[in-house]
């Protein structure tokens, strides 16, 4: 089931909103902390996200700009501010349309419905995992940490994909090179290492110094 995420700080306008999407069959979360909107997004993994404008702390074309450093997923900008430049800006910024308020929630519903259409016939979901700010896309295998983006190998993908799937917990040298055994015809312990060694080394560069612990004949940890 698709999963709308709705930044809309008039409650009454996202409370309507949040009725009508669910009334289609459809998953929503309603936005309730506007200082940190990107969270909420990689937590609740949403495919299609409505968007005002004018919201506190920041504007909504700041947040267009920080989800589109994560993901394609598309963006619905909902706004009274109906110029010409603001939509521009709306489709500048990374938009995929624009309705202007005040809107009919029957037509707001069929902009999503055909805008899931047209973008899941083709691609699945971005999926996301996060900790301590560090966000790991699994669908194109790349970490973001603030405003750092890092491009990860193969083998770096998968030891910090099951790293964060445990975030925590010590995970074994032996389940982490069974992993990379997946698609590898070999991977001993040295090889192992040395993936470590160059995943710490693009972690540090974009400021996670401390990100992987190392557990003394035990394994490793993202804590």
């Amino acid at each position: 089931m698709h999963k709308i995420l709705i930044v809309e700080d008039d409650e009454v306008i996202a409370t309507a909103i949040y009725n009508q999407i669910k009334s289609w069959g459809l998953e929503a979360m309603c936005v309730t902390d506007f200082r940190n909107v990107t969270k909420t997004f990689v937590d609740y993994t949403p495919q299609l996200v409505l968007l005002d404008i004018g919201l506190p702390f920041y504007n909504g074309f700041h947040w267009c700009t920080e989800i589109r450093k994560l993901s394609k997923v598309p963006i619905i900008f909902i706004s009274s501010a109906n110029d010409n430049m603001n939509i521009v800006m709306a489709v500048n910024m990374g938009g995929d349309d624009f309705i202007a308020k005040p809107f009919d929630l029957q037509v707001l519903t069929a902009k999503v419905q055909a805008m899931l259409r047209r973008t899941y016939d083709f691609a699945g979901a971005s999926n996301f995992l996060e900790h301590d700010g560090a966000i790991l896309n699994t669908d194109d295998a790349t970490l973001t940490y603030n405003d750092n983006r890092v491009e990860l190998t193969k083998n770096e993908y998968k030891i910090l994909q099951v790293l964060m799937q445990n975030k925590g917990k010590t995970v074994s040298r032996d389940t982490l090179i069974t992993k990379l055994w997946e698609s590898d015809s070999y991977i001993d312990e040295n090889t192992l290492t040395v993936n470590v060694t160059r995943l710490r080394r693009k972690l540090e560069n974009i400021g996670l110094s401390s990100f992987i612990v190392t557990k003394k004949g035990l394994g490793y940890l993202v804590g």
